[in-house]
């Protein structure tokens, strides 16, 4: 009868690699996608690329002088803009990821410590 407690330990081992490979892999993952997704969404808003296609355009089919300098005055706000937008969302994602990444250790490490101090 030393079947039981034997399973019961390859299970925790188990379920502990388990655990690790969910959070970092899988968690991974799932955050890149949602990455990506966040920025194909800020591009559908912000348009860089068309907006680079267009840069010396005028706006709205106004082919007189101030329409065609008020183009690239707009395009370019509108470049500088979008690229303090984009870099908010890298800089978010960034910073989640890097708390994900940290938190399973920021959690062993406070439970060693609260155990040494308390003599656990």
């Amino acid at each position: 009868m030393d079947f039981a407690p034997v399973y019961l330990l390859q299970r925790c081992a188990y379920r502990f690699v388990d655990f690790f490979h969910h959070w970092y892999v899988d968690g991974s993952r799932t955050i890149g996608r949602r990455f990506i997704a966040a920025l194909e969404e800020v591009d559908r808003v912000i348009a860089l690329r068309v907006t680079f296609r267009y840069f010396f355009q005028p706006l709205y089919g106004d082919f007189s002088g101030i329409g065609r300098v008020l183009g690239v005055i707009f395009r370019t706000g509108r470049i500088l803009v979008g690229l303090v937008i984009y870099a908010v969302v890298v800089a978010a994602f960034l910073a989640f990821y890097l708390l994900w990444i940290a938190f399973p250790a920021a959690v062993i490490l406070y439970a060693v410590a609260y155990a040494a101090h308390y003599g656990i």
